[in-house]
């Protein structure tokens, strides 16, 4: 019984290390910087896959490791920005609502109905839109007016230009829960026990 909970325990940890340095990876890709201060960069897109592939715990710890490891010092945001000062920055919403969002993902992603790959792919695509676009967004919003002084109407518009890339991470997302679901049928999604 110690083996099997050290296994698992084991195999919880390995998941949440690759989906931390998965999120590093992405901040290769370089960023596409806006005048409001909030770069475009495909690590939302992990935020969406930590929390539909891991679930809420290990989707939020991942990210959490993440976020403590750009704490740190170390470069791994897109455009290799790294330390404390990204969290003063008008970027700093959606950056703490990384691992928030992943949690809300996963937390969502294991309500929804998960029985054939093509259903997994839709709630995938749910779960994405809400947890990784929605409550981020309204995190990234949130940085926006307390951080930059933005009125929130203002704040609210200024966000809107980052809705249609990140309905294509949804559907990134999706393809890749739908690829998993295929290749690997007992896969957990959502933190889903079966």
């Amino acid at each position: 019984m110690t083996t099997a909970v050290s296994r698992k325990a084991s195999h919880s940890m390995a998941l949440v290390a690759l989906f931390a340095a998965l999120m590093a990876v992405m901040g290769l890709i370089p960023k596409i910087d806006l005048p409001l201060g909030v770069p475009i960069t495909l690590q939302s897109l992990g935020v969406m896959l930590a929390g539909c592939l891991l679930g809420a715990r290990r989707g939020f710890q991942a990210l959490l490791l993440f976020l403590a490891a750009v704490a740190a010092g170390l470069p791994l945001l897109a455009g290799g920005r790294g330390g404390l000062g990204v969290f003063m920055a008008p970027s700093a919403g959606y950056l703490v609502g990384y691992a928030l969002a992943a949690g809300v993902t996963g937390a969502l992603m294991r309500l929804l109905p998960q029985a054939t790959p093509l259903r997994t792919a839709v709630s995938a695509f749910i779960a994405s839109a809400l947890g990784g676009l929605v409550f981020l967004h309204a995190m990234g919003i949130a940085g926006l007016v307390l951080l930059a002084q933005m009125p929130l109407d203002k704040a609210f518009m200024a966000d809107l230009v980052f809705v249609p890339g990140d309905l294509i991470k949804c559907v990134l997302c999706a393809v890749v829960v739908h690829t998993v679901a295929k290749a690997l049928p007992d896969w957990q999604f959502g933190g889903r026990e079966r």
